[in-house]
């Protein structure tokens, strides 16, 4: 038997609203199967890596539809999006993607967004890492 999960955003009015499409925090509510992804990055099937952000983005996130469909899930039981970009004029356009891929969820994931100062190639420019809570 599905025990359906029951996702509430945590957004205290004792702190600043949040300043983007994500949820302060998230109450999975109990019943549910935990799904945690690798950080994805902008790499296609056949191994090519896309140029830009905003093409590396759409990217990992493809890669990150896939592997919630593996389990089962999908974008409405991410619970928390972790990301990582390499330079701070690709967090607007990394953003507009993340949002463009939860535009059709209610409940918005806890986010975090971290510049650093690169990955283990050279053109990887971002890497996404979410984690999902999904019914039994």
């Amino acid at each position: 038997m599905d025990v359906p999960t029951m996702k509430k955003a945590l957004t205290p009015p004792s702190i600043a609203a949040p300043f983007g499409a994500y949820s302060h925090g998230i109450d999975a509510g109990p019943g549910g199967r935990i799904i945690v992804t690798s950080g994805q990055l902008g790499l296609a099937p056949d191994g090519t890596c896309p140029e830009g952000v905003k093409a590396q983005s759409e990217q990992c996130f493809a890669n990150i539809d896939a592997i919630l469909t593996e389990a089962g899930a999908g974008r409405s039981d991410v619970i928390r999006i972790s990301a990582f970009v390499t330079r701070r004029e690709d967090f607007a356009t990394y953003m507009a993607v993340r949002d463009a891929w939860l535009a059709q969820v209610a409940v918005k994931p806890a986010s975090t967004l971290i510049i650093v100062t690169g990955f283990t190639r050279a053109e990887f420019l971002v890497e996404v890492e979410v984690t999902a809570v999904a019914p039994v």
